[in-house]
C-alpha cells in the first residue's frame, strides 16, 4: 500500500452531491468490472483499502481528490473520465477522442475542419437552438436576454453566474486572488458545459470574452451569436443607471476608456452572425428585433 488511505465517510447532506457520488462509484464498479479487475487487485495497485473501496463504489465514500487519481491510474484511466458529471460516454466517442489526443496540432486543425464539413448541417442547426449575446456592458445582454429567453420557452444563462459557481467564489474575489487567467479558465470550462448540457439556451457573456480567441471561436461555432451595440454614451448611461456610479468618479477618463474599448473591440464582436444597435430605442423595441433575427433563422 502506499501510505494511509485518508477518506470521508459519513453523511452527504445535499442531495445533488449524494446523487454524484453515487455516479462515481457506479462508474468505478463498471470501468474495473470491463478490465476484469477484482476489488481485491484494485486495493494493491491504487494503495486504497479494499474495505474503502467497497464503500466507495456503494456510493458511501467521499475520497480525496489525490486518492481517486491513483485509482484512475491503477486502471489506466483519465481522472477526468471518473469525475465527470453526467452519464458515461458512448464507447465510438471514447474511441475519437483517444484517437484525436494521437494528433499534432495541425492534424487536429484539419480533423476538426472535415468534421465540420461532413457534419455541418447537424452541427448548424444544433448550434441555432443557443443564442449568445456579446457586447459591452450596457448593451442590455442580461435584460433583453432574459426576457427573449421567456419568449422563447428556454433557459437564461449568465455566463459569469456560471463562472461563479464552478469557481465557488464571485467574480471580484476570483479576480482578486487569482487573477484574469483563473477567469478566463474558468470561463471557458462554464461555456463548455453549458454548450454540453443545454441544447437551447439563451446565454449572456461577459463583455470582454471575445479578447480570448480559443473560447470566442467556441463561442461562434456552438451558439447564434448577436452583437447588441449602442453609442459609448449609452453604454455608460445604462451601466449607471444599474447602480454602478464608479465610472462618475472621474466621467471624462472612464468615457474615454468605453471608446477605446469598443473601438479596440469593434472587429471581434462584429464576427457575430447579426448586430443589433439598441441606441435610442426601448427594451420593447430591442427586444422586438432580437427576436425576429432570432426566428428567421430557424
Amino acid at each position: 500500500m502506499r501510505g494511509s488511505t485518508q477518506v470521508v465517510v459519513g453523511r452527504v447532506g445535499d442531495k445533488g452531491e449524494a446523487d454524484y457520488l453515487r455516479l462515481l462509484g457506479e462508474r468505478i464498479r463498471e470501468a474495473r468490472a470491463r478490465r476484469g479487475m477484482t476489488r481485491k487487485i484494485l486495493a494493491r495497485d491504487s494503495g486504497v483499502s479494499e474495505r474503502y473501496l467497497a464503500q466507495l463504489e456503494g456510493g458511501q465514500g467521499n475520497i480525496s481528490i489525490i486518492l481517486l487519481r491513483q485509482v484512475a491510474q491503477a486502471m489506466g484511466l483519465p481522472l477526468a473520465d471518473i469525475v465527470r458529471e453526467g452519464p458515461e460516454h458512448p464507447a465510438e466517442l471514447t474511441l475519437l477522442i483517444q484517437s484525436l489526443t494521437r494528433l499534432a496540432p495541425t492534424e487536429l486543425a484539419e480533423a476538426r475542419r472535415l468534421l465540420a464539413q461532413s457534419f455541418r448541417h447537424a452541427m448548424e442547426h444544433e448550434r441555432r437552438h443557443r443564442v449568445a449575446l456579446i457586447g459591452l456592458r450596457g448593451a442590455g445582454k442580461s435584460t433583453l436576454g432574459a426576457a427573449l429567453a421567456r419568449e422563447l420557452g428556454a433557459p437564461f444563462i449568465e455566463l459569469d453566474r456560471e463562472i461563479e459557481r464552478l469557481a465557488g467564489m464571485d467574480l471580484a474575489t476570483l479576480f482578486d486572488l487569482y487573477g484574469q487567467s483563473a477567469y478566463r479558465r474558468h470561463e471557458r470550462q462554464a461555456l463548455e458545459s453549458v454548450i454540453e448540457t443545454q441544447k437551447r439556451a439563451v446565454i449572456a457573456t461577459g463583455g470582454s470574452l471575445v479578447s480570448e480567441p480559443a473560447t470566442y471561436e467556441l463561442l461562434l461555432e456552438t451558439c447564434f451569436t448577436i452583437w447588441l451595440t449602442a453609442t459609448p454614451e449609452e453604454h455608460m448611461s445604462r451601466v449607471v443607471a444599474q447602480g454602478d456610479l464608479r465610472p462618475m468618479a472621474d466621467n471624462a477618463a472612464a468615457m474615454e476608456d468605453m471608446r477605446r474599448i469598443l473601438a479596440g473591440r469593434r472587429a471581434l464582436y462584429a464576427r457575430a452572425d447579426r448586430t443589433i444597435d439598441t441606441a435610442g430605442k426601448s427594451i420593447e423595441q430591442s427586444l422586438a428585433e432580437l427576436n425576429a433575427a432570432v426566428r428567421a433563422e430557424r
